[in-house]
């Protein structure tokens, strides 16, 4: 355990770091044992894009979290370097930071650095396809000229900077940095920009954030519009069968079945198809879904579930709504594009 020492110092290291947040908005929490540093960042925002790190060289993290689609892969399932498809999609990795549980369905997964070794290591499904090759991996990143200055600038005095803890503590500190706080929604609502939106995102607003009409904050709420630590729920999406039954994989709680994490809802409008499996293709569809009180009655289907009427002004009202959670310029910032000479 960090005595305290370390862990001032670590949250001074972590102030320090330039988040380049807009005003009012909190910084990410970071753990003692990993402190931000520009150099760490950096090394980071390298490796996240460096094809190396799948066994066959074809696939990076960012193949499955790209920033134009504001950190997801555009599809149903995500395919992992070997072609094996995922059960599920990739979750945006926007604002990844703020998350006390990370991934769709896990309750014990609250580490970014922990969370980067299952794509490189995990066999169940293969993503990245590291697993044994861990050694390899680390010669080809040492024998590296970029590599052979970015490591020892981002772990001063260590006598190796090249370990795969260190590799995963860079991924970790360069996601932490990927934030969304610069949408119209954001300006109109913290920014104080009346005319930021328009007036039927503001109309969609009062329909979404209503306990009466909508009641959507429900499950998507807070300024980063996405659930808690603990907030999963069994929408009535699909059957749920193996390997798809969510927190119940887990678990083997049988209420459990079902049950996915309510990500934010920020950049939604970048981040079809929808729902853990992407069944559903459009925002329209997802309202409809919803509308409906969920398509499939499960027995576990979430209570705060019930039909609602949702009229066509209310229906467009909502999408404007959810348009205006669109951060244009998280998909063009430099800080987070790839730093590497195209293949």
């Amino acid at each position: 355990m960090p005595n305290s020492f370390a862990i001032l110092l670590a949250l001074t290291l972590a102030s320090d770091f330039d988040w380049k947040l807009p005003k009012g908005f909190p910084a990410p929490p970071v753990p003692a044992a990993n402190p931000m540093s520009a150099a760490k960042v950096e090394l980071g925002r390298y490796l996240f894009y460096d094809r190396r790190l799948s066994v066959n060289g074809k696939t990076s993290c960012g193949s499955c979290h790209r920033q134009e689609l504001a950190f997801t892969d555009g599809r149903a399932q995500s395919e992992g370097t070997t072609g094996e498809l995922h059960p599920r999609s990739s979750m945006s990795l926007v604002n990844v930071a703020y998350a006390k549980r990370l991934t769709w369905a896990h309750n014990s997964l609250d580490s970014l650095e922990e969370q980067a070794l299952v794509p490189m290591l995990g066999e169940k499904p293969i993503e990245l396809g590291l697993k044994g090759g861990e050694t390899k991996l680390l010669a080809i990143l040492r024998a590296d000229v970029r590599y052979q200055r970015l490591f020892p600038q981002a772990f001063p005095g260590e006598a190796d900077a090249f370990t795969l803890p260190n590799l995963t503590k860079a991924i970790a500190s360069f996601e932490r940095t990927i934030v969304s706080m610069r949408s119209p929604y954001d300006r109109y609502r913290w920014g104080g920009e009346a005319s930021a939106i328009s007036a039927a995102a503001k109309r969609g607003e009062l329909f979404y954030f209503s306990s009466e009409r909508g009641g959507c904050f429900q499950c998507h709420g807070g300024w980063n519009l996405g659930g808690d630590a603990s907030s999963m729920f069994n929408t009535g999406v699909s059957d749920y069968a193996a390997p798809n039954r969510g927190l119940y994989e887990t678990s083997q709680v049988a209420e459990d079945v079902g049950k996915f994490r309510a990500p934010s809802l920020r950049n939604i409008a970048l981040t079809a198809p929808y729902m853990h499996d992407g069944s559903l293709k459009t925002l329209d569809d997802v309202l409809s879904h919803y509308a409906k009180g969920g398509l499939k009655n499960h027995p576990n289907k979430s209570t705060i579930l019930r039909p609602f009427e949702l009229t066509d002004r209310d229906r467009a009202d909502l999408l404007a709504f959810l348009n205006s959670l669109t951060d244009e310029e998280l998909l063009r910032d430099s800080r987070w594009s790839d730093p590497l000479p195209p293949r």
